[in-house]
């Protein structure tokens, strides 16, 4: 039968597809749409299919806090290309999930994608626009903290996004110190919150260095222990977030510049994702 310029471009509509694709799939379907709009979304999972094995080092990052400020959510979707991650359509449909998780209160990536989208789950979804766009998509990151007060943060490039979680906020200037060190974290990528939530086999390995590197500059062995833990202070310092020096004013630790906002004020938790 003949399909016209009419319905192709009301198929395209509909779907996204291109034009040709909505052509030749109104034209399987002999012009029924539903089933059209099914042959472009198994293209869509040939297309995902073909390209599992492709890299996701593009994407954006998007973050939501409820309205009590209390609960903070931070979601990545990845693609193949820049060109891609800063299309419009991209960046809606990121948003898009990122609303359907916090309606949903998920918590995981898995969870999100056994959601519901539209007429279909979000698994389905992702691999319909990986059919329409070309390219690989996922979500690559998704994380969810509670706090007194959570403080979002998306660096300039879109790419990487930081939720700190704050305890002690009676104070002002809350929001303004919650960015200040989300923007810390950013930048410094903190390895944990204090010296207390550094995995022990990181503990076990900067001892080790510590040692062979005291015992290549010919220090005594008796004393490459006590060389050791002094390095591995030194490592607490630099990488726990608590002990870090503030980048704005180095007199002062991100403990020591919370707790001048507001006596008593510090970080609970805190989540740092980053795409590529």
């Amino acid at each position: 039968m003949a399909i016209t310029a009419q319905e192709v471009n009301k198929l395209r509509q509909m779907t996204g597809a291109g034009m040709m694709d909505c052509k030749k799939a109104l034209t399987e379907s002999e012009g029924d749409f539903e089933k059209a709009v099914d042959i472009l979304r198994k293209k869509g999972q040939k297309v995902s299919a073909s390209r599992a094995d492709r890299e996701t080092k593009e994407g954006v990052a998007v973050t939501r806090i409820s309205a009590d400020g209390s609960k903070g959510y931070i979601l990545t979707l990845t693609c193949e290309t820049d060109f891609v991650a800063k299309n419009e359509g991209f960046v809606t449909f990121a948003n898009s999930l990122m609303d359907i998780a916090v309606e949903n209160s998920a918590t995981t990536i898995e969870a999100i994608l056994a959601l519901p989208f539209e007429d279909q789950l979000v698994a389905a979804k992702i691999t319909e626009m990986t059919g329409k766009i070309g390219e690989k998509l996922e979500i690559s990151h998704f994380e969810v903290i509670e706090a007194e007060t959570v403080v979002p943060y998306i660096h300039s490039n879109g790419k990487l996004g930081v939720l700190v979680g704050l305890t002690n906020t009676s104070g002002t200037n809350v929001e303004e110190a919650g960015k200040d060190v989300a923007m810390q974290i950013a930048a410094m990528n903190p390895v944990a919150l204090d010296k207390d939530g550094v995995d022990s086999s990181v503990v076990e390995r900067e001892i080790a260095v510590g040692k062979e590197q005291a015992l290549a500059e010919g220090k005594p062995e008796a004393m490459l222990e006590k060389i050791a833990l002094g390095k591995l202070n030194k490592f607490y310092k630099e990488n726990t977030l608590l002990s870090q020096t503030f980048v704005k004013d180095n007199s002062k630790t991100i403990a020591q510049y919370l707790d001048g906002v507001s006596k008593g004020m510090t970080v609970s938790a805190f989540k740092r994702v980053s795409i590529g």
